[in-house]
């Protein structure tokens, strides 16, 4: 009877123990932490004290610049200890803002935080572009050492940047080999030496340059923000022409970083990894790897490559981009390839991706701004461990894949595709060891 009892209570005891699913999995196998997950937005209310801005004499005023009005009520608020400073309804004008450990930022339904179209309202300070730290403009938000920064609210962000993009063309018709930093122009959000922050439900929209720009950050959430350049018409002389260079989101030495639910268009690249550039960067300690990147549930308008890696970048490991749409991207991934620097992409996955696109998947030279040096140790770069799953797109090209004698592709994996390819051309035999499972281009299957 005991030993019936026993058997009965371990068996109920089993029953209460929860299924155990398998867990995910990072490309390299590696447990996904349960931090991605997380999707719940913050609770504003939380967040301590609200500082409404026209509360300490900030003027709803669209045509005067209140840097200066606006920054103080940052600064009381870190005096006090922290807490949300609040853009109400209504447009406000402003250059460089600076928030401090313990303040977050919320714009409310209707508000427009507007930068300024004047450069002199961004003042030069060392910071990170491209690739290089660097004396450069400062960003329209910027934040640096914070742990738990946030910006939320259903209002806007507003670069104003149709005045530096005009210039930005004008710059390039007369003098075509005007770099981009040349041009002069502030990014719109710049977080930098951070962690623990959000990003939820804000309208970034009309970035003079880089639209959001992390460098040696972690655990960053952007969840449902929608992220907006044009594509055309910025330039009366060249109507093709459209906001240079303002990259929805770079991601530059970073590492568990979360994109979630949002919308990209903008006219260069979405989600972009960077972490340094040229043939000594590996040996810069201001440069750095990215890992651990989960790209999900987001749609693209008009970009130049929804997952870029590169041209400034040195290592990348465990980058997933899944299910996602996109509406009419020029690239899904884009592989850049610089000559003169050092770089190793691997452990990178496109998973549930469905739309329209140019092309699907590509690896080139990447040739802009960039000079080789000597260095008779020079690591040859490489790409490997690369899997495309779960496709079903309309392509011009699906395989856009060049070869060179300054790196090495290996071990891509192509599994349950389905494409219309324009171009009709999958060439193998530039990489070395190709896995190929239940891929069909143009209604042919590939062997």
């Amino acid at each position: 009877m005991c030993r019936m009892v026993g058997i009965m209570l371990m068996l109920f005891l089993v029953a209460l123990v929860p299924y155990q699913t398998k867990a995910e999995t990072w490309p390299d196998g590696t447990p996904i932490d349960r931090w991605f997950a997380d999707t719940a937005k913050v609770d504003v209310s939380s967040l301590g004290k609200k500082f409404v801005i026209t509360d300490y004499g900030v003027r709803n005023d669209s045509t005067v610049i209140q840097t200066e009005a606006i920054q103080r009520v940052i600064d009381i608020a870190a005096r006090q200890g922290g807490g949300v400073i609040v853009v109400p309804e209504g447009t406000f004008l402003s250059g460089s803002l600076f928030f401090r450990q313990g303040t977050h930022l919320h714009l409310m339904r209707g508000a427009v935080l507007k930068g300024s179209d004047r450069i002199k309202h961004f003042p030069v300070k060392t910071t990170r572009m491209e690739g290089q730290t660097l004396d450069y403009f400062c960003a329209l938000i910027n934040v640096d050492g914070v742990d738990g920064f946030t910006i939320t609210g259903k209002g806007t962000i507003n670069g104003n940047g149709h005045a530096y993009w005009e210039e930005f063309w004008i710059r390039r018709r007369y003098n075509p080999d005007c770099t981009n930093l040349e041009a002069m122009r502030p990014r719109l959000v710049y977080i930098s030496n951070s962690r623990n922050v959000t990003v939820q439900d804000v309208r970034l929209v009309n970035s003079p340059f880089w639209t959001n720009h992390l460098y040696r950050c972690d655990h960053v959430r952007y969840i449902n923000c929608y992220i907006y350049a044009p594509t055309e018409n910025v330039y009366q002389a060249e109507p093709q022409r459209g906001a240079p260079s303002s990259d929805a989101i770079d991601l530059d030495v970073c590492h568990d970083i979360l994109i979630y639910g949002c919308y990209m268009h903008v006219s260069d690249d979405a989600v972009v990894l960077k972490g340094g550039k040229g043939t000594w960067a590996d040996k810069n300690p201001d440069n750095g790897h990215n890992a651990n990147i989960l790209i999900e549930k987001c749609r693209y308008g008009r970009v130049y490559g929804c997952l870029t890696i590169g041209s400034e970048s040195l290592y990348d490991r465990n980058i997933v981009l899944r299910n996602c749409h996109s509406d009419e991207a020029d690239r899904v991934l884009w592989l850049k390839m610089r000559p003169d620097t050092p770089q190793h992409y691997e452990y990178v996955s496109v998973d549930g991706m469905t739309g329209k696109c140019g092309s699907f998947l590509v690896v080139r030279p990447w040739t802009q701004f960039f000079k080789a040096e000597e260095r008779p140790d020079m690591p040859l770069s490489q790409c490997n461990n690369i899997v495309m799953r779960n496709v079903n797109m309309d392509c011009r090209r699906f395989f856009d894949v060049g070869a060179s004698d300054k790196y090495a592709l290996r071990n891509f994996t192509f599994e349950n595709v389905n494409v219309c390819d324009g171009d009709g051309r999958f060439d193998k035999s530039l990489i070395d060891g190709v896995t190929v499972k239940n891929v069909v281009v143009n209604g042919a299957r590939v062997k």
